[in-house]
C-alpha cells in the first residue's frame, strides 16, 4: 500500500509543476493565467506569449507523463509483488490531477491534454498514437484544438476494449481490459476541464485557432 501511496504522491507533485505559467513569466513577464483564456496550457500560451513558449510548454507537459508513466514502471520492477498495472494507473491519473489542480500554483493549472498525451504513450504506444492522429486530423479540420482533445478522450476508453498489444505494462493472462476504468477516468477529467469549451462547441461559439499566426 506504501508504494502506491508514493507513487500518487510523486507523480502529483511532477504533475503540479505548471511549465506555462513558469516560462509566460520568464518570456513575457506575466502569468498566462491573466491571460486570453484564462487556461495555463499550450493554446492560451500560443495565443498569449508565442509560437516558442508554447512549443517548449507542450514538450515539458508531454514529459510530465512520459516520467511519471516511468518511475511507476521502475517502481513496479523494483518491488516484488505490487500490482503493476495499478501502479502505472494510479501515476497516470495522480499526474493529470496535478497538473490541473497544482499544489505549487494555487490549485489553478491546465487541462491536462498535453500531459495525457505523454501518459497514453507510455502506457500504450498504439493507442496514444491513434488517438494523436485522430486529434490532429480535427484539428486540422476545424481549427477547434477543443474538440480534438475531447474527442481523443473519448476514443481512449473505447480502444481500450479493442486493443490487447502493445501495454507497457500488461500481465500475462490480462488483457486491455484492465486500463478500461483508468482511461475512463482519465475522459472524465479532460472532458471536466473542458467543460466551458463544450458548451461553446454546442452553441457554435467555439474560438478558432489561427495556424497562420
Amino acid at each position: 500500500m506504501f508504494v502506491y501511496i508514493i507513487m500518487a504522491i510523486l507523480a502529483y507533485c511532477i504533475g503540479s509543476v505548471n511549465f506555462s505559467v513558469i516560462f509566460s513569466k520568464k518570456f513575457a513577464g506575466f502569468d498566462v493565467r491573466e491571460k486570453g483564456s484564462g487556461n495555463a496550457g499550450s493554446t492560451n500560451m500560443l495565443r498569449s506569449v508565442g509560437k516558442k513558449a508554447a512549443a517548449i510548454t507542450l514538450i515539458c507537459d508531454i514529459l510530465k507523463g512520459v516520467v511519471s508513466i516511468a518511475i511507476a514502471i521502475i517502481l513496479g520492477n523494483m518491488i516484488s509483488g505490487s500490482n503493476k498495472e495499478l501502479l502505472l494507473q494510479i501515476a497516470g491519473i495522480a499526474v493529470v490531477i496535478g497538473h490541473t489542480f497544482p499544489v505549487f500554483f494555487q490549485f489553478k493549472g491546465g487541462k491536462g491534454v498535453a500531459t495525457s498525451l505523454g501518459i497514453l504513450l507510455m502506457s500504450n504506444w498504439q493507442i496514444g498514437l491513434i488517438c494523436l492522429v485522430f486529434a490532429i486530423v480535427l484539428m486540422a479540420l476545424t481549427r477547434m484544438v477543443s474538440l480534438g482533445s475531447c474527442a481523443a478522450a473519448v476514443l481512449f476508453p473505447i480502444l481500450t476494449l479493442f486493443i490487447n498489444n502493445n501495454y507497457t505494462v500488461l500481465t500475462e493472462g490480462k488483457n486491455g481490459n484492465v486500463y478500461f476504468i483508468y482511461s475512463l477516468i482519465l475522459a472524465v477529467i479532460v472532458l471536466y476541464n473542458h467543460r466551458n469549451n463544450i458548451k461553446r462547441l454546442l452553441n457554435g461559439t467555439e474560438n478558432k485557432l489561427s495556424f497562420k499566426k
